[in-house]
């Protein structure tokens, strides 16, 4: 780690409303506007260098949509600055920036990112990507455009040092796009679950000669006979266990309230969620 500040991007999942701001702001910046040393004008049509993936989750009145703001990484071991020798470069500051001179006709640049965030400009025969608007922070700005143009506060920047933007991931549960490929991305999520992880829920009715909502019921989540979480129903009668990890492995439910007879479930971790749907408890006796 280095002791001088870089940026980082951070995006709060949960609150993307997929509004599109970030991905028009990046548009109207970039398209038709030249910035020397910088980039070449962007093309007018076609996926802008920031765009927005969405991803939904479970079934019945038990469903999420997540909308994940995707851009370029600037990773710290990033695969385009090795295989662009030169063409593509890392700043001290963090900003990863393609030359819009040495560029010229790497088409082979846009396989070399994991992460698909580079287009390729078919007018001028050059490969593009979100550059950090390092043109206005070289300026003064105290953000990129996308950061002040997302209504929900979604996106926010930080220009620390990687020990305390580390110290930050670990206390806001921060998390990077495909850790595996080891690439270092300087772009971090926060609530990031909503996209690759999945949940089980449920909603527990009573059964005292009619069906009703029943709240305040103990469900508590175990994975192999030891539990893992625990919770109670709403006043809906609704439950969910949310940031698991799908598989194969089989997860028990075990859903109790005072005067009625526990019940007990199994079931898989489906990667779409899991709506177990209405899980009825009865008294002794009318069970």
């Amino acid at each position: 780690m280095t002791a001088q500040k870089r940026w980082n991007l951070v995006v709060d999942v949960a609150l993307c409303e997929n509004c599109n701001n970030c991905v028009l702001s990046a548009k109207d910046e970039l398209v038709g506007n030249r910035f020397a040393g910088y980039s070449e004008p962007h093309a007018p049509q076609g996926r802008g260098v920031m765009w927005i993936e969405r991803r939904v989750r479970g079934s019945g009145h038990m469903v999420d949509a997540a909308h994940v703001p995707m851009t370029c990484n600037h990773c710290d071991d990033a695969p385009c600055v090795r295989a662009g020798q030169g063409a593509v470069i890392q700043r001290p500051d963090g900003v990863v920036l393609i030359h819009p001179e040495k560029a010229k006709g790497r088409r082979d640049l846009l396989d070399t990112c994991p992460y698909g965030a580079m287009v390729w400009n078919e007018d001028l025969n050059l490969p593009q990507t979100w550059f950090f608007d390092a043109h206005l922070l070289d300026q003064g700005w105290a953000a990129p455009r996308c950061v002040g143009s997302c209504p929900t506060g979604a996106m926010q920047v930080y220009k620390v040092t990687d020990a305390d933007m580390a110290l930050k991931a670990t206390e806001q549960d921060l998390r990077v796009l495909r850790p595996e490929l080891g690439t270092r991305p300087r772009v971090h999520y926060r609530n990031l679950h909503r996209w690759d992880r999945s949940f089980v829920g449920g909603t527990v009715l009573s059964d005292t000669g009619r069906l009703e909502a029943l709240a305040e019921a103990e469900v508590e989540l175990l994975v192999a006979g030891s539990p893992l979480a625990a919770s109670r129903t709403n006043a809906f009668g609704d439950f969910r266990f949310d940031n698991l990890t799908p598989g194969d492995r089989e997860l028990t439910l075990q859903i109790a309230h005072p005067g009625y007879l526990p019940v007990t479930c199994v079931t898989p971790v489906h990667a779409d969620g899991v709506n177990l749907g209405v899980i009825v408890l009865r008294p002794p006796e009318t069970a």
